[in-house]
Protein backbone atom coordinates (compact mmCIF):
# COMPACT_ATOMS: atom_id res chain seq x y z
CA UNK A 1 0.00 0.00 0.00
CA UNK A 2 0.92 3.77 -0.65
CA UNK A 3 2.58 5.50 2.30
CA UNK A 4 0.71 8.33 1.38
CA UNK A 5 -2.70 6.56 0.53
CA UNK A 6 -1.96 4.92 3.88
CA UNK A 7 -1.12 8.04 6.00
CA UNK A 8 -4.46 9.72 4.46
CA UNK A 9 -6.65 6.34 5.17
CA UNK A 10 -5.79 7.04 8.15
CA UNK A 11 -6.80 10.16 8.79
CA UNK A 12 -9.86 9.83 7.71
CA UNK A 13 -10.69 6.67 9.67
CA UNK A 14 -9.50 8.71 12.83
CA UNK A 15 -11.48 11.85 12.19
CA UNK A 16 -14.73 9.87 11.24
CA UNK A 17 -14.62 7.61 14.56
CA UNK A 18 -13.75 10.20 16.54
CA UNK A 19 -16.36 12.80 15.03
CA UNK A 20 -19.53 10.15 14.76
CA UNK A 21 -19.00 8.61 17.68
CA UNK A 22 -19.28 12.22 19.24
CA UNK A 23 -22.63 13.16 17.73
CA UNK A 24 -23.88 9.38 18.76
CA UNK A 25 -23.49 9.61 22.19
CA UNK A 26 -25.37 12.96 21.92
CA UNK A 27 -27.73 11.66 20.38
CA UNK A 28 -27.94 8.65 22.08
CA UNK A 29 -28.16 10.55 25.89
CA UNK A 30 -31.31 12.12 24.44
CA UNK A 31 -29.62 15.68 22.46
CA UNK A 32 -31.59 16.85 19.87
CA UNK A 33 -29.23 18.73 17.50
CA UNK A 34 -31.85 22.02 16.35
CA UNK A 35 -33.96 21.68 19.57
CA UNK A 36 -30.92 21.96 22.09
CA UNK A 37 -29.61 25.64 22.31
CA UNK A 38 -27.71 24.60 25.23
CA UNK A 39 -25.18 21.48 24.76
CA UNK A 40 -25.66 21.50 20.98
CA UNK A 41 -23.74 24.40 20.16
CA UNK A 42 -20.92 23.05 22.45
CA UNK A 43 -20.97 19.59 21.13
CA UNK A 44 -21.05 21.09 17.76
CA UNK A 45 -17.61 23.03 18.46
CA UNK A 46 -15.82 19.65 20.15
CA UNK A 47 -16.88 18.53 16.48
CA UNK A 48 -15.51 21.13 14.56
CA UNK A 49 -12.26 20.30 16.01
CA UNK A 50 -12.23 16.83 15.30
CA UNK A 51 -9.99 17.14 11.81
CA UNK A 52 -7.79 19.31 13.87
CA UNK A 53 -7.21 16.89 16.24
CA UNK A 54 -6.99 13.70 13.60
CA UNK A 55 -4.37 15.88 11.95
CA UNK A 56 -2.36 16.27 14.69
CA UNK A 57 -2.21 12.22 15.91
CA UNK A 58 -1.31 11.30 12.05
CA UNK A 59 1.00 14.34 11.54
CA UNK A 60 2.67 14.86 14.77
CA UNK A 61 2.42 12.11 17.25
CA UNK A 62 2.34 8.98 14.42
CA UNK A 63 4.42 10.01 11.06
CA UNK A 64 6.88 12.23 13.90
CA UNK A 65 6.73 15.42 10.80
CA UNK A 66 6.45 18.95 11.47
CA UNK A 67 3.26 21.31 12.10
CA UNK A 68 3.42 24.42 11.50
CA UNK A 69 4.56 25.22 7.60
CA UNK A 70 3.42 21.37 6.33
CA UNK A 71 -0.28 22.23 6.94
CA UNK A 72 0.16 25.95 6.11
CA UNK A 73 -0.22 27.77 9.32
CA UNK A 74 0.83 31.29 8.76
CA UNK A 75 0.26 34.68 10.11
CA UNK A 76 1.43 36.76 7.39
CA UNK A 77 -1.34 38.69 6.07
CA UNK A 78 -1.99 39.90 2.80
CA UNK A 79 -5.10 40.92 0.47
CA UNK A 80 -6.49 37.04 0.09
CA UNK A 81 -6.99 37.13 4.27
CA UNK A 82 -9.50 40.60 3.39
CA UNK A 83 -11.03 38.54 0.91
CA UNK A 84 -11.87 35.37 2.88
CA UNK A 85 -13.38 37.57 5.26
CA UNK A 86 -15.96 39.15 2.76
CA UNK A 87 -16.97 36.40 0.35
CA UNK A 88 -19.41 34.59 2.13
CA UNK A 89 -21.38 37.90 2.95
CA UNK A 90 -21.33 38.49 -0.23
CA UNK A 91 -22.41 35.11 -1.57
CA UNK A 92 -25.18 35.35 1.21
CA UNK A 93 -26.41 38.74 -0.48
CA UNK A 94 -26.28 36.96 -4.36
CA UNK A 95 -28.39 33.85 -2.84
CA UNK A 96 -30.97 36.18 -1.76
CA UNK A 97 -30.84 37.57 -5.52
CA UNK A 98 -31.34 34.38 -7.04
CA UNK A 99 -33.64 33.46 -4.47
CA UNK A 100 -36.31 36.18 -5.61
CA UNK A 101 -35.77 35.18 -8.95
CA UNK A 102 -37.52 31.72 -8.34
CA UNK A 103 -40.91 31.58 -8.84
CA UNK A 104 -43.31 31.60 -5.50
CA UNK A 105 -40.50 33.23 -3.33
CA UNK A 106 -40.98 36.95 -2.15
CA UNK A 107 -38.88 39.80 0.03
CA UNK A 108 -39.85 39.48 3.67
CA UNK A 109 -38.18 41.87 6.20
CA UNK A 110 -40.98 40.86 8.31
CA UNK A 111 -38.82 37.72 8.56
CA UNK A 112 -41.81 35.03 7.40
CA UNK A 113 -40.37 32.48 5.76
CA UNK A 114 -37.00 32.31 8.31
CA UNK A 115 -39.51 31.29 10.94
CA UNK A 116 -41.62 28.77 8.46
CA UNK A 117 -38.67 26.29 8.33
CA UNK A 118 -38.68 25.71 12.32
CA UNK A 119 -42.25 25.37 12.78
CA UNK A 120 -43.26 22.00 13.97
CA UNK A 121 -39.48 21.67 15.10
CA UNK A 122 -39.55 24.27 17.49
CA UNK A 123 -41.77 25.04 20.25
CA UNK A 124 -44.46 27.40 19.14
CA UNK A 125 -43.73 29.37 21.98
CA UNK A 126 -40.37 29.37 21.36
CA UNK A 127 -40.48 30.68 18.27
CA UNK A 128 -43.24 33.56 19.71
CA UNK A 129 -40.85 34.43 21.84
CA UNK A 130 -38.07 34.85 19.36
CA UNK A 131 -39.93 37.20 17.31
CA UNK A 132 -41.12 39.22 20.40
CA UNK A 133 -37.28 39.43 21.27
CA UNK A 134 -36.52 40.47 17.48
CA UNK A 135 -38.88 43.16 17.33
CA UNK A 136 -37.65 45.17 20.52
CA UNK A 137 -34.04 44.86 18.97
CA UNK A 138 -33.45 48.91 17.87
CA UNK A 139 -31.97 48.08 14.39
CA UNK A 140 -33.33 45.14 11.82
CA UNK A 141 -31.55 41.57 13.17
CA UNK A 142 -30.14 41.51 9.32
CA UNK A 143 -28.03 44.06 10.31
CA UNK A 144 -26.60 42.88 13.30
CA UNK A 145 -26.05 39.72 11.73
CA UNK A 146 -23.94 41.08 9.07
CA UNK A 147 -21.95 42.75 11.57
CA UNK A 148 -21.61 40.35 14.29
CA UNK A 149 -21.04 37.47 12.18
CA UNK A 150 -18.03 39.13 10.51
CA UNK A 151 -16.75 40.03 13.81
CA UNK A 152 -17.20 36.52 14.98
CA UNK A 153 -15.76 35.51 11.58
CA UNK A 154 -12.50 36.82 12.73
CA UNK A 155 -12.48 35.66 16.38
CA UNK A 156 -14.53 32.87 17.64
CA UNK A 157 -15.90 31.52 15.11
CA UNK A 158 -12.03 31.28 13.32
CA UNK A 159 -10.60 29.79 16.16
CA UNK A 160 -13.62 26.95 16.10
CA UNK A 161 -13.48 26.66 12.07
CA UNK A 162 -9.56 26.43 12.50
CA UNK A 163 -10.26 22.95 13.89
CA UNK A 164 -11.34 21.86 10.50
CA UNK A 165 -9.89 23.52 8.03
CA UNK A 166 -6.46 22.03 9.53
CA UNK A 167 -7.82 18.87 8.75
CA UNK A 168 -9.33 19.52 4.97
CA UNK A 169 -7.05 22.51 3.95
CA UNK A 170 -4.32 22.03 5.65
CA UNK A 171 -3.31 18.30 6.16
CA UNK A 172 -5.55 16.40 3.19
CA UNK A 173 -4.55 19.31 0.68
CA UNK A 174 -0.79 19.06 1.20
CA UNK A 175 -1.19 15.30 0.83
CA UNK A 176 -3.25 15.94 -1.95
CA UNK A 177 -1.56 18.56 -3.54
CA UNK A 178 -0.05 16.29 -6.61
CA UNK A 179 -3.60 16.06 -7.92
CA UNK A 180 -4.08 19.44 -9.03
CA UNK A 181 -6.39 22.09 -8.12
CA UNK A 182 -9.86 21.06 -9.09
CA UNK A 183 -9.75 17.17 -8.51
CA UNK A 184 -8.03 17.64 -4.76
CA UNK A 185 -10.61 20.39 -4.01
CA UNK A 186 -13.49 17.76 -5.58
CA UNK A 187 -12.23 15.10 -3.15
CA UNK A 188 -11.61 16.97 -0.09
CA UNK A 189 -14.94 18.24 -0.44
CA UNK A 190 -16.76 15.12 -0.94
CA UNK A 191 -15.06 14.08 2.37
CA UNK A 192 -15.99 17.51 4.09
CA UNK A 193 -19.54 16.70 3.01
CA UNK A 194 -19.78 13.20 3.75
CA UNK A 195 -18.46 14.11 7.54
CA UNK A 196 -21.02 16.21 7.91
CA UNK A 197 -24.08 13.66 7.39
CA UNK A 198 -24.37 12.56 11.08
CA UNK A 199 -26.03 16.33 11.81
CA UNK A 200 -27.50 16.92 8.88
CA UNK A 201 -30.08 13.80 9.97
CA UNK A 202 -30.72 15.53 12.94
CA UNK A 203 -31.59 18.59 11.46
CA UNK A 204 -28.82 20.72 10.52
CA UNK A 205 -28.66 23.43 7.74
CA UNK A 206 -31.83 21.23 6.28
CA UNK A 207 -34.43 21.13 9.44
CA UNK A 208 -37.28 20.39 6.95
CA UNK A 209 -35.45 17.84 4.94
CA UNK A 210 -32.95 15.94 6.60
CA UNK A 211 -32.79 13.13 4.98
CA UNK A 212 -32.71 14.94 1.16
CA UNK A 213 -30.17 17.29 3.38
CA UNK A 214 -27.57 14.42 3.44
CA UNK A 215 -27.44 14.46 -0.58
CA UNK A 216 -27.59 18.60 -0.54
CA UNK A 217 -24.55 18.96 1.69
CA UNK A 218 -22.28 16.98 -0.15
CA UNK A 219 -23.14 19.41 -3.57
CA UNK A 220 -23.09 22.58 -1.00
CA UNK A 221 -19.13 20.73 0.09
CA UNK A 222 -18.35 20.36 -3.65
CA UNK A 223 -19.57 23.92 -4.82
CA UNK A 224 -17.57 25.39 -1.63
CA UNK A 225 -14.11 23.20 -1.19
CA UNK A 226 -12.67 24.72 -4.59
CA UNK A 227 -12.93 28.33 -2.99
CA UNK A 228 -11.42 27.51 -0.15
CA UNK A 229 -9.06 25.76 -2.10
CA UNK A 230 -8.31 29.06 -3.78
CA UNK A 231 -8.20 31.15 -0.87
CA UNK A 232 -5.45 28.95 1.26
CA UNK A 233 -3.62 28.81 -1.91
CA UNK A 234 -2.95 32.22 -2.28
CA UNK A 235 -3.01 33.49 1.48
CA UNK A 236 -0.72 30.50 1.70
CA UNK A 237 -2.14 30.12 4.82
CA UNK A 238 -4.40 27.76 6.47
CA UNK A 239 -6.01 30.30 8.91
CA UNK A 240 -7.27 32.82 6.32
CA UNK A 241 -8.90 29.60 5.14
CA UNK A 242 -10.55 28.91 9.30
CA UNK A 243 -11.58 32.63 8.78
CA UNK A 244 -13.15 32.19 5.70
CA UNK A 245 -15.21 29.38 7.50
CA UNK A 246 -15.88 31.55 10.51
CA UNK A 247 -17.37 34.25 8.72
CA UNK A 248 -19.19 31.83 6.44
CA UNK A 249 -20.81 30.15 9.38
CA UNK A 250 -21.37 33.76 10.94
CA UNK A 251 -22.90 35.05 8.13
CA UNK A 252 -24.44 32.36 6.19
CA UNK A 253 -27.86 33.13 7.91
CA UNK A 254 -28.69 36.47 6.03
CA UNK A 255 -29.98 34.37 2.94
CA UNK A 256 -32.63 33.39 4.62
CA UNK A 257 -33.64 35.64 6.79
CA UNK A 258 -35.49 37.96 4.48
CA UNK A 259 -37.22 35.73 2.03
CA UNK A 260 -40.49 34.25 2.02
CA UNK A 261 -41.23 30.98 0.30
CA UNK A 262 -39.90 28.06 -1.17
CA UNK A 263 -37.43 25.52 1.80
CA UNK A 264 -34.40 25.06 2.99
CA UNK A 265 -33.44 22.69 -0.64
CA UNK A 266 -33.94 26.28 -2.69
CA UNK A 267 -33.39 29.19 -0.81
CA UNK A 268 -30.18 30.03 1.35
CA UNK A 269 -26.50 29.52 0.89
CA UNK A 270 -26.68 25.96 1.18
CA UNK A 271 -29.94 25.18 -0.92
CA UNK A 272 -30.43 25.65 -5.11
CA UNK A 273 -29.65 29.49 -4.87
CA UNK A 274 -26.75 29.21 -3.12
CA UNK A 275 -25.61 26.58 -5.28
CA UNK A 276 -25.90 28.59 -8.43
CA UNK A 277 -23.94 31.51 -7.08
CA UNK A 278 -20.81 29.12 -5.99
CA UNK A 279 -21.11 27.71 -9.66
CA UNK A 280 -20.60 31.09 -11.31
CA UNK A 281 -18.24 32.00 -8.22
CA UNK A 282 -16.37 28.74 -9.10
CA UNK A 283 -16.83 29.22 -13.15
CA UNK A 284 -15.35 32.88 -13.01
CA UNK A 285 -12.23 31.24 -10.93
CA UNK A 286 -11.53 28.40 -13.54
CA UNK A 287 -11.78 31.01 -16.59
CA UNK A 288 -9.65 33.80 -15.25
CA UNK A 289 -7.16 32.29 -13.37
CA UNK A 290 -4.98 29.60 -15.53
CA UNK A 291 -3.10 28.10 -12.78
CA UNK A 292 -6.45 26.82 -11.27
CA UNK A 293 -6.44 24.42 -14.73
CA UNK A 294 -3.08 23.53 -14.65
CA UNK A 295 -0.21 21.95 -12.30
CA UNK A 296 -0.11 20.28 -9.38
CA UNK A 297 -0.89 22.35 -6.19
CA UNK A 298 2.77 22.68 -5.16
CA UNK A 299 2.94 24.16 -9.20
CA UNK A 300 0.40 26.81 -8.00
CA UNK A 301 2.38 27.53 -5.37
CA UNK A 302 5.58 27.88 -6.67
CA UNK A 303 3.58 30.69 -9.82
CA UNK A 304 2.20 31.99 -6.92
CA UNK A 305 5.79 32.98 -4.63
CA UNK A 306 7.51 33.98 -8.19
CA UNK A 307 4.83 36.82 -8.56
CA UNK A 308 5.06 38.15 -5.22
CA UNK A 309 9.12 37.91 -5.75
CA UNK A 310 8.47 40.05 -8.64
CA UNK A 311 6.33 42.14 -6.89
Amino acid sequence: MDEKFKKVMLFIVIVFVLSWLLVLLFFVLGGRWVEDRNIAPIVGTIFMFMPAISAVLVQKAIYKEPLKEPLGISFKLNFWWLAAWLLPPVIALAAIGISLLIPGISYSPEMTGFFERFKGIIPAEQIEQMKAQLSALPVHIFWITLFGGLLAGITINAVACFGEELGWRGFLLREFSHMGFGKSSAIIGLIWGIWHIPIILQGHNYPQHPLEGTFMILIFCLLFSPLFTYIRLKSRSVVAAAIMHGSLNGTAGLAIMVVKGGNDLITGVTGLAGFIVLLITNLFILLFDASTRNGSINDITDIITKKDEIK
